[in-house]
């Protein structure tokens, strides 16, 4: 199913935003990746913010407006998701996928590399991608999530993705995403607005579902333990800074504080009252992540 083109739930789009897309290769033929943009698009520092397992690109909005004075931020819609294509086969939805399509992404943005901000699946997208020999990731920001994937919260996750739930209302689906993002800390009303109203696309006929494929759930088989990829994390080689909900149950105290003493011996930032994932939405949590960024 394509997604470009249907109309979003509340139309209009913010004053600064830009939108595109890039043409990406699966093992059965072509799909589109969607992107929104802010700042110069002829600057060369480039930021590029990929979202979570089951969100879009229109979660770092917020961020996007404060870094565009420093940078191109880029916030794609990983396939399946927002108003990229889904992928014709659910087997697809799985790293290789995602890593390729942002490779893509990145040399169609015309830079050699970019700094990468990524929240829970955009931040392990990112790891593959800045443990690879001559990686295009010059900075890295791991959004709560590290090199060991806890099996409860893993379990969890996969309690709500792709059931595909329709609402009648948009009350209906603000109170279910407040129920399930119920993680991500203390919003605002304004900011819950901003989540619920991103993450929905409207049905023919009345009514609203979520703007993901719900195929995605494919992939996601929680395992008997804890999922360890160590050996990728030791290999990222480039500046990195780690920032954990203090209450997160992917990212673990234990690998956390291992993640400063291995590998890129990551810099580590915690947010209190938040679980998985810190939704970067606020100026407390957005401003160690610019100066991280922005250090020479």
């Amino acid at each position: 199913m394509v997604l470009e083109g249907l109309r979003s739930l509340f139309g209009m789009d913010p004053p600064g935003m830009r939108r595109t897309s890039v043409r990406c290769a699966n093992p059965l033929g072509l799909h589109r990746m969607a992107w929104t943009e802010w700042g110069d698009e002829d600057n060369p520092d480039v930021l590029v913010c990929v979202h979570g397992l089951t969100r879009n690109g229109r979660d770092f909005d917020d961020l996007a407006r404060v870094l565009a004075q420093e940078f191109r931020v880029v916030c794609p819609d990983v396939a399946g998701r927002g108003r990229s294509d889904w992928l014709p086969n659910p087997a697809f939805y799985a790293l290789p996928q995602y890593v390729s399509d942002m490779i893509v992404l990145i040399a169609r943005l015309g830079v050699e590399h970019v700094c990468w901000l990524g929240t829970s699946m955009g931040g392990l997208i990112g790891m593959q991608l800045a443990a690879q020999k001559d990686s295009p990731i010059a900075r890295l920001v791991l959004n709560d999530i590290g090199p060991v994937l806890a099996n409860a919260a893993l379990m969890r996750i996969g309690e709500y993705v792709g059931r595909g739930p329709k609402f009648a209302d948009y009350a209906e689906a603000d109170a279910y995403i407040r129920r399930v993002s119920a993680p991500f800390g203390p919003l605002t009303d304004a900011q819950w607005r901003h989540l619920t109203e991103s993450s929905l696309r409207d049905i023919e006929g009345g009514g609203y579902e979520l703007a993901y494929d719900p195929t995605i759930a494919t992939a996601l088989v929680a395992p008997a333990t804890d999922v360890e990829l160590w050996p990728i994390f030791d290999a990222i080689r480039c500046p990195t800074l780690v920032v954990r909900g203090a209450q997160s149950d992917l990212l673990t105290r234990e690998t956390f504080d291992a993640m400063a003493q291995r590998g890129p011996c990551a810099r580590l930032v915690e947010f209190s009252e938040v679980g998985h994932a810190p939704a970067l939405m606020d100026a407390q949590q957005i401003a160690p992540v610019r100066d991280f960024l922005l250090e020479n």
